[in-house]
């Protein structure tokens, strides 16, 4: 009776140790498979993580039996887009451009399979509220027998981009189109090719100059290309990072806006950045440019106002922007300047042909404005290395008091229209109203400039 009960201990432990050996077996074989599991590839994600994908063994590598060594090997595999920017995407490899169909091809490596081709559809616009931009596709495909043959291949990278809807004056060209090409494309030097959307033939010629400092070659009417395309980098979409501005610690990091006025010298063949032109000569007097714009926020006294300005010791010059003038042109003749003026507006975006240390002087309409004016002028002037000096009109000195009265909200309460949208805000304050300057209390402000242009 004895033995047989411990023969039944003895047959119930070793069963009871199967079972926990066997258990322990099986976590541990889960434990494992977690830690090395393959992570399903994506090309698109936000996150700025590697991808891991194995490497298939060759035909060679298994005859000498080095086929399991080789599985093992762990190939990385950056994301070709970053979607927390949907209006620009940095491809490099292999890239395949259809202009006719808006596709653009990434064709990932032999050696990389790619299980789950992603598509990815970008508005290649450079301001954010506009939306009737036409999309252009990116697709990443599994690998290069799904890639269609190239017809023209090219040893430097593409930049594809659209002319926006929003040009027309220098203000929007260069905040919408100018400056964000310059952020994209001035690192290659020349060595990059433009690929434009919504293409207009006056806009090339316009700034033909620029385009061509930055790019050496051809460019092409993206939209009506039949051709394939082949890059070993492209640029889709342009890089932006604020309102007629640079920021250098946004990528690409290191270029100012002082960099971009530089470069504009130099690509429209200005003296180097030397002194403003008075200063060897104390008998001289600063020159100053006056704006007078045509249409809205005209300076209706202008003469007067240039009366006082040559008075208080300028030598003033008024000139009348107008959109089909040369910029060549323009350039240097604003480099003749030492000082700029005029109501705030697209005008005053001439000062990117400024000299260094040269004023800007803003005059600033009734209606609190003062933000947007430091924002589009101010601040940009400051970094360009220029002296900024602004003036706000008082409600006396608007034409807005005598066309809607003192009881009107845009008279009494500026604020309720800002509340109400940058609509209302353009309709009321920068469409309807033209300024009158009191010279008297407008007077300080010249002898502002007058005594920066001198230090």
């Amino acid at each position: 009776m004895t033995k047989s009960l411990a023969r039944s201990l003895s047959k119930s432990h070793v069963g009871a140790g199967f079972l926990v050996g066997f258990f322990l077996v099986l976590l541990a074989y889960f434990t494992v498979s977690e830690q090395f599991a393959i992570r399903a590839l994506n090309l698109f994600s936000q996150r700025s993580t590697e991808h891991e994908v194995v490497s298939t063994p060759s035909a060679k590598d298994v005859e000498q039996g080095r086929g399991a060594e080789k599985s093992n090997q762990l190939v990385e595999l950056k994301p070709i887009c970053d979607t927390s920017n949907p209006d620009f995407c940095d491809i490099t490899g292999d890239t395949r451009i259809l202009g006719s169909n808006s596709t653009v091809f990434y064709v990932p490596p032999p050696k990389i399979t790619n299980p789950e081709p992603q598509e990815w559809k970008t508005r290649v616009r450079t301001h954010k509220h506009l939306k009737l931009i036409e999309f252009v596709t990116i697709k990443s495909l599994r690998g290069p027998s799904e890639a269609p043959p190239c017809t023209v291949r090219h040893d430097v990278p593409a930049v594809v981009f659209e002319l926006s809807v929003q040009i027309g004056n220098i203000w929007h060209d260069f905040n919408n189109v100018i400056i964000p090409l310059y952020l994209t494309s001035r690192r290659f030097n020349g060595e990059v090719q433009f690929l434009i959307t919504n293409l207009k033939p006056w806009f090339l010629k316009k700034y033909s100059v620029i385009l061509k400092k930055l790019s050496r070659y051809e460019i092409i009417d993206f939209s009506s290309d039949k051709e394939i395309r082949c890059y070993p980098r492209a640029l889709v979409g342009l890089r932006r990072h604020r309102d007629f501005g640079i920021l250098p610690n946004l990528p690409p990091k290191g270029y100012t806006m002082l960099d971009f006025r530089l470069f504009i010298r130099e690509a429209y063949s200005l003296p180097k950045d030397v002194p403003i032109s008075y200063r060897d000569k104390p008998e001289k007097k600063p020159r100053l440019m006056l704006i007078n714009r045509g249409e809205t926020r005209r300076l209706l006294n202008i003469e007067e106002v240039v009366k006082s300005a040559e008075e208080l010791g300028f030598e003033v010059v008024v000139v009348e922007p107008k959109r089909d003038l040369n910029v060549t042109e323009i350039a240097k003749v604003v480099d003749s300047f030492d000082a700029l003026m005029g109501v705030h507006g697209a005008g005053l975006a001439n000062i990117v042909f400024l000299r260094t240390n040269a004023a800007m002087i803003q005059v600033v309409p009734y209606g609190k404005l003062e933000p947007i004016a430091e924002s589009c002028y101010g601040w940009p002037a400051r970094e360009m290395k220029l002296r900024d000096v602004e003036y706000t009109i008082s409600l006396e000195e608007s034409t807005l008091l005598e066309r809607l009265g003192r009881d009107h909200p845009a008279i009494k309460d500026p604020d309720s229209i800002h509340r109400s949208g940058l609509k209302k805000v353009r309709e009321f304050y920068k469409l309807n109203q033209d300024v009158k300057l009191n010279v008297t209390r407008f007077a300080p402000t010249l002898l502002k400039a007058l005594e920066l242009l001198h230090k």
